[in-house]
């Protein structure tokens, strides 16, 4: 699985004209699911996350995770995150796991940063989305679970 992670200061996810999730302070997290991917790397990497010290502490280092500032995260399905441009101008996408196989795992990662007890808003599997967020810092990283 590859996430890119955002420390934002809040972020809304758009379908159809209606808004269907939105955080305040917290993380906008866009999640791949590849091939070879399994629950348990969901797992890991739910908790890879959540734990991330990316938040300021009293000093202003980043030193604290998001539940030590009782934020949130905005979590969207990205099956783009494996599209491959090293050849041609057209990505590739053969990376990206299947709906059938990426739907499942999608879920397990929503449900392993839920079981943390951190607040979760959601994009729609498939949908067309527009996300938008306030990148807090800015801060972006990417997160493999290989």
């Amino acid at each position: 699985m590859r996430a890119v992670v955002q420390r934002v200061a809040r972020a809304s996810v758009i379908i159809a004209g209606e808004k269907v999730g939105a955080i305040d302070t917290g993380l906008a997290v866009l999640v791949g699911v590849t091939h070879d991917d399994t629950p348990e790397r969901a797992q890991w990497l739910a908790e890879k996350i959540a734990g991330l010290r990316i938040f300021n502490d009293a000093e202003g280092k980043m030193n604290r995770d998001v539940v030590e500032v009782n934020g949130s995260m905005l979590i969207v399905s990205q099956f783009t995150l494996y599209g491959d441009c090293r050849k041609g101008k057209r990505p590739s996408f053969i990376d990206a796991a299947p709906p059938a196989q990426a739907i499942p795992l999608y879920e397990a990662f929503i449900n392993g940063v839920k079981s943390l007890g951190i607040p979760v808003a959601t994009g729609r599997f498939g949908a067309d989305m527009q996300v938008e967020l306030v990148n807090d810092g800015p801060v972006t990283l990417i997160v493999e679970s290989k």
